[in-house]
């Protein structure tokens, strides 16, 4: 009896040698498998089940990124558009953060929140294929959306010799009164203004920039506090020449038949980037990381240009949007860690010692 037992015992011990022998290369393939539909699950299991956005971005825009985002990982997102107040309150927050996600805003403000200490570094996959002005060397933040101001002019009433090809031209004199644009309040203007100070600085001289803003200023027949007001003094010919957002004039040729002409500037047009970044010891920070591979992917690019007109940064995602964002500009030469350093003060100068606050318009 006593044999019997022992024998049994020896052919169940072989048996559960040869089973572990026979699952052990299936255990490894399985734990060096990439990540699949399959397998999603697993790796989704590092990231916390909540995400914080604080943005500049429409309510509408930043509901269909969170909903795509919810939908691939799970992951809830709770977002607050901020406006005017996203970068104080990510500052007042830097010691103890309660948001994951600084999303929207120009890059001169990444710049110089990211000199603060209050981005974490990462590296989302589609970072490579950036152009390096929409990125950060150091990879704190990165460009997902861009927008470009560009030179216009009503068709109808001035011929094309006479119209300006440059952003020098436009403080010729004989275009004095000719001129309008939008209000020191506006994003576009305030850009307009920093980056042509720089490219003065760096191709001439400030001092240069200065006298060039306050030949704008002169040539300036007014200054709107709305987008459309603005356009439709460019329409109606209260002054034919101007500048703006390059999605707006498109808009309105497409959709108000307006005669208006883009001018390819000789020095370039004056490009926006619109920024993401990580924060740096946020409460989520493996769903922000997620997220940022997220918002920026050629896929979300693309929704977002032909949903929203919000035109890529990627160059892939660009021929995949509407046919404006497909219109053949060269882009200023801008120093924006310059524009950073210095835009408080620039803009201040232009506000209280060039532009004439009387030409303005609400």
């Amino acid at each position: 009896m006593k044999l019997l037992k022992k024998s049994l015992m020896i052919l169940l011990s072989l048996i559960l040698v040869v089973s572990l022998a026979a699952c052990t290369p299936k255990q490894e393939e399985a734990a060096n498998e990439p990540a699949t539909e399959e397998n999603t699950e697993a790796v989704s299991e590092d990231l916390e089940d909540k995400l914080v956005i604080y943005s500049t971005h429409g309510e509408d825009m930043l509901e269909v990124v969170a909903a795509g985002f919810t939908e691939k990982t799970g992951v809830e997102v709770e977002f607050i558009n901020l406006k005017g107040e996203l970068a104080d309150r990510v500052r007042a927050e830097k010691d103890s953060p309660q948001a994951d996600i600084m999303y929207g805003g120009a890059s001169s403000l990444y710049i110089t929140m990211s000199e603060e200490g209050i981005f974490e570094s990462i590296n989302p996959s589609w970072a490579s294929s950036l152009n390096p002005d929409f990125k950060d060397a150091e990879n704190r933040w990165f460009g997902v959306m861009q927008t470009p101001v560009a030179i216009f002019y009503n068709s109808d009433v001035i011929a094309e010799a006479d119209a300006p090809t440059s952003w020098a031209d436009l403080a010729d004199a004989k275009y004095k009164d000719k001129i309008v644009s939008r209000d020191y309040v506006s994003s576009s203007q305030r850009a307009v203004i920093v980056g042509l100070l720089d490219y003065y600085s760096k191709n001439a001289s400030f001092e240069e920039g200065v006298e060039y803003l306050k030949m704008l200023d002169s040539n300036t027949k007014n200054y709107y506090g709305s987008g459309s007001l603005h356009f439709q003094a460019v329409g109606k010919n209260e002054a034919p020449i101007s500048y703006g957002v390059l999605s707006s004039i498109t808009d309105n040729i497409n959709n108000n038949a307006m005669p208006l002409k883009i001018v390819d500037a000789k020095e370039g047009s004056i490009v926006i980037t619109d920024a993401i970044a990580a924060i740096k010891n946020a409460p989520h920070p493996n769903a922000a990381k997620a997220f940022v591979e997220y918002a920026g992917s050629e896929e979300v690019q693309v929704k977002l240009a032909n949903e929203f007109d919000r035109m890529p940064t990627l160059d892939s995602a660009i021929p995949q949007g509407p046919e404006w964002m497909q219109t053949p500009l060269k882009s200023m030469k801008i120093d924006w860690k310059n524009v950073a350093e210095n835009e408080l003060d620039w803009l201040n100068k232009w506000d209280t010692e060039i532009r004439d606050s009387a030409k303005d318009i609400q």
